[in-house]
């Protein structure tokens, strides 16, 4: 659908609706990272740091919920891109659990609280549905239905966000720490590249509109709480910050940070992407760009190190 020149000097046609998905196996090392990873921003490192705590076991999640469905599919080409979904899905959840760990716990931020709930969370999910599937192989095909279109949701805003963190240079001119920014952009750009797989597989298992409206509801939500509640939690135990942390300080801080650049305006983009996500005719490949995706991962030091070729 979309023609671009590859980043080679050759001509190359990406398909922006079923473009190749390949896991890279890259890793990253924290030992140089500092707490306050954006300089002088804690505000900012914190609502970024937010997605931190919730995807490792959110990235799980994704994966339980297309596995669950990919018996039931008969589509090849869906079925591949599932299978590289499924590879850079397991390598995200395992990036940012290196944050958590590496980073976070070792500047005193606990994030066991949060975490441990997810968990134990992913660790009940298998049981509970195949007990709902003995029970009622219809509202078992229904609950997953749901999860489907609620990952779906969620995956329209990283897909989005990473777009927006892959073009933010205003980053690089903040000084934010390398190791960090290339995560982030690397994580972007492959949330860009599969963007359309859960959607897809919405679809493919007989979802329909205003089941994808309800659940674009409840995300709104998860996602309200992910970054409002996970950022002032992190604020709140951040040894530098902590004694500071009241409501109109972090509100006065967000806004500064959302002039600079620093991170997105989280109302605007949560409820301004609505009407796009929204529209009866949506699919993913409308948005964003996979060519600049590919152009970030022929850059990132990380996908470079792992030896991987993402064309």
């Amino acid at each position: 659908m979309t023609e671009s020149l590859s980043p080679r000097g050759t001509d190359f046609t990406i398909d922006e609706r079923h473009p190749p998905i390949r896991p890279r196996r890259v890793t990253f090392d924290w030992s140089s990272t500092p707490l306050h990873w954006i300089p002088g921003d804690p505000v900012a490192t914190h609502i970024i740091n937010s997605f931190h705590i919730v995807l490792p076991e959110g990235e799980k999640w994704f994966i339980q919920a297309v596995r669950d469905a990919r018996p039931y599919l008969r589509d090849e080409k869906l079925l591949e891109e599932i299978r590289g979904f499924i590879g850079q899905e397991m390598v995200h959840a395992r990036s940012h659990q290196g944050v958590l760990d590496q980073l976070l716990e070792a500047n005193g931020i606990d994030t066991e609280k949060i975490t441990s709930q997810m968990a134990a969370g992913n660790a009940q999910r298998p049981a509970d549905m195949e007990r709902l599937k003995a029970r009622s192989p219809r509202a078992w095909r229904r609950r997953l239905r749901f999860e489907l279109a609620a990952v779906s949701s969620i995956e329209h805003y990283t897909a989005v966000l990473g777009q927006w963190i892959m073009d933010n240079r205003r980053l690089d001119a903040a000084g934010v720490d390398p190791t960090m920014l290339d995560l982030l952009r690397w994580h972007g750009a492959e949330e860009v590249e599969h963007r359309s797989v859960v959607f897809d597989t919405y679809q493919a298992m007989g979802g329909r509109y205003p089941m994808r409206v309800a659940a674009w509801a409840a995300s709104l939500f998860f996602l309200y709480w992910a970054l409002i509640g996970g950022s002032l939690y992190l604020m709140k135990q951040d040894p530098t910050v902590r004694g500071k942390v009241t409501l109109p300080r972090v509100w006065l801080s967000y806004r500064r940070s959302v002039r600079k650049g620093h991170v997105p305006g989280i109302f605007r983009l949560l409820l301004g992407e609505a009407p796009v996500y929204l529209r009866p005719s949506h699919h993913p490949s409308q948005i964003c760009s996979t060519p600049r995706a590919l152009d970030y991962l022929m850059a990132s030091p990380a996908a470079k190190a792992a030896g991987h070729d993402p064309y």
